[in-house]
């Protein structure tokens, strides 16, 4: 193989075969203004100067430490007990790769182990595996499996799942003779009478979610038995933290459960990285993607860990990999399973209690707001959707509550245009109720 720096005859080569013909083209659905950022700072500066320079230039981003936030929809602030960072940073975790090599990764391979039951606990599911990129890959990555178990064209995809879920499916299944359905919502909750009509037997899988992504909970429970009758796998994109108190995937009948994981023990980080949670009923054991750790005893009976059930091959053989799969979230995984341990099933009741009351309590604060109003009449865990009066600019009002060091909930008029007056908010057990008061009252001078 030849490692030669690429020339710039190689590199137009390379453009050509893909279809492009410059680098610009190839880069052109990136803005324009991303395209040569350069730092704006004197050259010639000293280390010390540079550094001072990098902390000013990074205080003047708002952090979670400075501002009191009402984000949510995916990406969520809860507290990540001091341990968790103390454990995981110890440097024997930071050099593992991947455990190939069983009797060399031990440690590795227990932790993954651990993670796999406690997530399979967490959802009453009979399977899990050691963790995908982000839980939007994961929902995709159950849509593939389906189409592959189900020898089924059809994929139905409730409007209430996440939009960032819904275009990832579609970008994985873009090269697929698939066909993704949209089911409609209505009042803020999946269209049940709409999901039984547009249910036969050439669908492969329903997917949905719980909380929806208008904080609504769903009728799980009755979906996956519409799907099953006609012999269809159901999809439950779960919140893990609600867990604590909403019925676990593996009660109401899901077939595969997903979820993004990064709630568990790990901060916002600007979005990312994300840890996909994977789990499913031991029917689909031999088809679920990424690795699986197993336990074992070696020849004097010793308890052991190791890759199971798929072998490293599985994943570099395109025409019989389940999956692009081929690593995992380790380190995530690893702070999930901490964060997991520490809590216990106690502790995770009385975080997601913590979560329902101060939400409600944040709702009903918002709702004596004149001009405030429920979106929908629905029950919800810790998320709900508001809707201000025609007369409100909503990006106003969300500019005031910023200069006010308030970060206002999630404006949906991106993803759903008839929702131009509404906002997604989140509360968390990290809200206090003093941050929900003084949301009120700016919230009341705003307008």
């Amino acid at each position: 193989m030849d490692y030669a720096p690429n020339t710039d005859a190689q590199l137009q080569e390379m453009l050509r075969t893909i279809g492009v013909g410059s680098f610009d083209e190839l880069i052109s659905t990136v803005p324009e203004d991303l395209h040569h950022r350069t730092l704006d700072a004197p050259s010639g500066l000293a280390e010390a100067q540079m550094i001072t320079l990098g902390e000013q230039l990074a205080a003047r981003n708002a952090s979670l430490k400075e501002q009191a936030s009402f984000l949510g929809a995916g990406c969520y602030h809860h507290l990540v007990p001091t341990v968790v960072d103390a454990l995981a940073s110890r440097g024997e975790w930071l050099t593992p790769y991947t455990p190939y090599q069983a009797e060399a990764s031990q440690g590795t391979l227990q932790a993954i182990y651990e993670f796999q039951t406690m997530v399979c606990e967490l959802f009453q599911m009979d399977l899990a595996n050691a963790s995908l990129y982000d839980g939007a890959s994961s929902v995709a990555e159950a849509a593939a499996l389906s189409l592959r178990v189900t020898e089924r064209p059809r994929i139905l995809v409730s409007e209430a799942l996440h939009p960032h879920a819904r275009q990832v499916v579609s970008t994985y299944l873009s090269g697929a003779s698939a066909v993704l359905q949209e089911v409609p919502s209505v009042n803020g909750m999946t269209d049940l009478e709409a999901l039984g009509k547009a249910l036969r037997d050439d669908v492969a899988c329903v997917i949905m979610q719980q909380p929806n992504v208008f904080g609504c909970l769903e009728d799980m429970g009755q979906a996956a038995q519409l799907t099953h009758r006609v012999g269809s796998l159901f999809v439950a994109s779960v919140y893990p933290i609600s867990l604590g108190l909403l019925q676990p995937p593996g009660a109401y009948g899901a077939d595969i459960a997903v979820a993004e994981g990064r709630c568990l023990g790990s901060p916002p980080a600007y979005g990312g990285p994300g840890l996909g949670l994977f789990t499913a009923t031991s029917a689909l054991m031999r088809r679920v993607p990424g690795r699986l750790a197993g336990c074992t005893v070696d020849r004097a009976g010793r308890r052991g860990f190791t890759l199971t059930l798929q072998t490293r091959e599985q994943h570099i053989r395109r025409e019989r990999a389940t999956s692009n799969i081929c690593t995992n979230e380790g380190w995530l995984a690893l702070r999930a399973t901490i964060y997991m341990s520490l809590l216990g099933p106690q502790g995770f009741r009385e975080l997601a209690q913590l979560n329902l009351e101060k939400a409600h309590y944040a709702r009903e604060r918002l709702l004596e707001i004149p001009w405030i109003s429920a979106t929908f009449d629905q029950p919800f865990f810790n998320e709900f959707t508001l809707t201000y009066d025609e007369a409100v600019k909503p990006e106003a009002v969300h500019r005031s509550l910023a200069k006010a060091g308030i970060t206002g909930g999630l404006l949906l008029s991106d993803w759903y245009p008839l929702l131009s007056q509404s906002s997604l908010w989140c509360v968390t057990e990290v809200t206090s109720r003093e941050a929900i008061d003084r949301l009120v009252d700016v919230l009341k001078k705003a307008v």
